[in-house]
């Protein structure tokens, strides 16, 4: 019919294929893992011996403990200001996050995981892990069917939509609205991107 419009509900996504290589992946993973760590603080600690090797592990657990803190705060900061200011906290809840987790890799024990757990602390770092972690956020929300530019633009509060103000036509009485063909009230405008 004229002067209708139909909102169909999106379609509920449907189940991934069961992949049946992730789980011996990750099992790989966290075997690997541990064996690397061991295997690096031996060949550490046969060059330089075991008590600097065990001191040098302290100095790095302080030190991720320090910077956890640091940027920890830092990272809260922005992301009350951007919820403050109704801004989406995209960036800012991965600052949190990755903080969250390189701080506990460098607490842990070992030369290995320290390495990705800096990476993920350091101010001059952090940027390219959390565009890695957006890049692979944003692909899997592709492979589900997921724009996420249409969820920003959503949110986002920030958009302004000019418009302006009609005086009523000259009505059986004060208060009516003009109504459309069909009955409802009709508003015309356009949306500037």
């Amino acid at each position: 019919p004229r002067g209708r419009t139909e909102v169909t509900s999106p379609q509920p996504l449907q189940p991934r294929a069961h992949r049946p290589w992730l789980a011996p992946l990750v099992l790989l993973f966290f075997i690997a893992v541990p064996i690397v760590e061991v295997w690096l603080l031996v060949s550490v600690g046969q060059r330089i011996g075991a008590l600097p090797t065990f001191g040098i592990l302290i100095v790095e657990a302080f030190l991720g403990a320090w910077l956890m803190r640091r940027e920890g705060a830092k990272a809260w900061t922005a992301l009350n200001q951007a919820i403050a200011t109704g801004k989406l906290p995209g960036g800012e809840l991965l600052d949190a996050v990755l903080i969250l987790v390189g701080g506990v890799l460098v607490m842990l024990p070992g030369f290995f995981t320290d390495i990705f757990g800096l990476i993920f602390l350091l101010p001059f770092t952090r940027p390219f892990a959390r565009n890695l972690l957006q890049l692979f956020i944003s692909r899997r929300a592709a492979r589900a069917g997921v724009n996420v530019d249409v969820m920003r633009a959503k949110v986002e509060r920030d958009t302004v939509i000019r418009g302006e103000t009609v005086p009523d036509a000259p009505g059986p009485a004060a208060g009516d609205h003009q109504r459309g063909p069909s009955g409802p009230m009709v508003i015309k405008g356009e949306i500037e991107p």
